[in-house]
């Protein structure tokens, strides 16, 4: 959004995102300029990482950068425990700040273990994610370690995010989809597992995403949440079945889609739509995060065409 881009002229990302009235700002711009159903409150997935004792930067054109990311078993065990009230007050500070100003639901949302620790083992974003993986595979106990102590940093920051406000959590999972079913099954789901079981703790709705996930599904169902992300290499109706009509769906519109001529995309929109078949419990989304190059046209037109489209 425009009104984003000359915000972040004058302040860094981390600014955003440490400043409750600048991200209080920013979670209202689209709200504000869209006829929304759901805000989600502006943060960053790698936040917790920062009082865990990693040193955070945004690089402009690179994205995340880690001075210090984790190698070895005793990095992993320097890790210092997170107080959400304290190390991360200003996004509980925010969402209490947004939830006046909003008539519909607010998302409070993190990172999950695997996608943080991924960047904290690779130091940034990764093609193949070598390191991890070799952290995974030669260093079993070592990634048991890091995966619980983050296991533990999310749920009290989730819960935090909740305790504050937030009507609904999101979990994202952005890179899982690197995995097999074999790794994600040894190395993730049992963490996983501990994680959605940490969060029922609230009694609030949990959104589990990922990308890259048409072979892990299933184990993504077995792991929790009430809403499973599907992204868009999946037809909607066919990881709807794969994960059972127990659970809503979110999902799944390719963001590259909005980039394409409007006939093309109100066609992409209505095949989703038609593949949901106006059944209870799918949230019509992107597959993923949007795009830079997106116009407000673009998303102003989908949320029109699917609010007509759709029983609500």
């Amino acid at each position: 959004m425009q009104s984003f881009r000359l915000l972040r002229a004058k302040h860094s990302l981390l600014t955003v995102c440490k400043t409750p009235e600048l991200a209080a700002e920013v979670t209202l711009q689209p709200v504000n300029r869209f006829n929304l159903d759901a805000a989600i409150i502006f943060a960053d997935i790698l936040l917790p990482i920062e009082p865990m004792g990693l040193q955070l930067d945004f690089i402009k054109g690179e994205g995340p950068q880690i001075a210090n990311p984790v190698k070895s078993e005793k990095e992993v065990l320097a890790l210092k425990p997170v107080d959400p009230y304290t190390d991360l007050c200003f996004v509980m500070d925010a969402i209490r700040m947004v939830r006046p100003e909003l008539k519909i639901p607010l998302i409070g949302f993190a990172g999950a273990p695997f996608t943080l620790a991924s960047y904290m083992i690779e130091g940034g974003p990764s093609r193949h994610y070598i390191e991890t993986k070799r952290m995974m595979y030669d260093a079993p106990s070592v990634w048991n370690t890091l995966m619980t102590k983050l296991t533990s940093v999310l749920v009290d920051y989730l819960l935090a995010q909740a305790d504050a406000g937030a009507a609904a959590l999101q979990v994202f999972d952005s890179w899982i989809g690197v995995l097999s079913p074999l790794d994600y099954r040894e190395y993730v789901l049992p963490h996983m597992k501990t994680l959605f079981a940490g969060l029922k703790k609230c009694k609030t709705p949990i959104i589990h995403f990922g990308t890259g996930t048409a072979t892990l599904l299933e184990m993504q169902k077995e792991a929790g949440g009430d809403v499973i992300g599907l992204d868009w290499r999946t037809p909607l109706d066919d990881g709807w079945k794969k994960v059972g009509y127990d659970v809503a769906v979110q999902g799944n519109l390719d963001p590259t889609a909005l980039l394409a001529p409007f006939p093309v995309l109100e066609k992409q929109v209505d095949d989703i739509l038609r593949r949901a078949e106006n059944r209870p419990g799918h949230i019509f989304n992107l597959g993923h995060g949007i795009l830079p190059e997106t116009t407000e046209e673009s998303v102003e037109a989908v949320i029109e065409w699917v609010h007509k489209k759709s029983i609500r």
